[in-house]
């Protein structure tokens, strides 16, 4: 049994018993942990505020045999202004239970970065969320390792330019030499879209601009390599797609 000092994000918050909580929390150095967090439903609790969910904080944590217990901890930034507004609270949301779904107990540095990243471009509206939200699902699928390839082609590896096919089977754009299968085919616009992702970090995202036919293309092939390779399919997600088309058809 140990003590460990760390920077992490709370992912998920689920009461327990009577007045605790438990805490799922990307950590910097040690991946996903999950924590016991003492009397941290009480609102006179040290440890209500720095247990809320998408906090960013400083955590002193202790290792038992099967989980952390939660000692202290100390708010970085809370984002809880996130929650005030629909938008941001939507896919604050599925950023946070896509890394859930994805990160298990190993170490992911690019994602504790990048989460922490894309909750200061949301407050601060420096980018399109939809593109947002597909610039951080490529480096998820990157770093967890699902990256696609779009600079060769994923079956006989040979250089491309551009493909009108992505393989689901071989994790990228497909060349006009190689058999089509197991993917679909894909524009142009939305193939060097995800090429433009891919390579750019978070804060360059905004860069790119897409008309609501290619967000859309883009948003479904990224959506089903994510329902292959996780083990489940992130609940708010259907939220997430319902949000879009509600925009898309300006009813919000």
């Amino acid at each position: 049994m140990s003590t460990i000092k760390t920077r992490g994000m709370v992912l998920k918050v689920q009461d327990y018993k009577e007045n605790d909580k438990l805490l799922w929390i990307l950590t910097e150095e040690y991946g996903k942990v999950t924590v016991i967090a003492k009397g941290a439903r009480k609102s006179k609790n040290k440890n209500f505020s720095n247990t809320l969910p998408f906090c960013f904080g400083e955590y002193v944590l202790f290792k038992g045999r099967t989980m952390f217990s939660l000692n202290e901890g100390r708010i970085i930034d809370s984002f809880q202004d996130i929650l005030d507004n629909y938008d941001t609270l939507i896919y604050g949301s599925y950023f946070n239970e896509l890394v859930d779904i994805a990160i298990e107990e190993d170490p992911c540095n690019e994602i504790f970065v990048d989460i922490i990243k894309a909750f200061f471009l949301m407050r601060n509206g420096a980018v399109d969320l939809d593109i947002l939200a597909r610039a951080f699902e490529i480096k998820l699928l990157k770093a967890t390792g699902y990256g696609i390839s779009l600079e060769h082609c994923a079956v006989c590896g040979n250089k491309v330019n551009n493909s009108d096919y992505i393989s689901f089977q071989f994790y990228g754009g497909v060349c006009g030499n190689c058999d089509k299968r197991y993917g679909t085919h894909v524009s142009i616009a939305a193939y060097n879209g995800i090429k433009f992702l891919s390579k750019v970090d978070l804060e360059k995202a905004g860069r790119l601009a897409l008309d609501e036919r290619t967000k859309q293309e883009i948003c479904k092939i990224l959506t089903t390599f994510i329902e292959l390779n996780y083990r489940r399919k992130p609940k708010s997600l259907s939220l997430l797609t319902g949000f879009q088309m509600a925009t898309t058809n300006g009813i919000m």
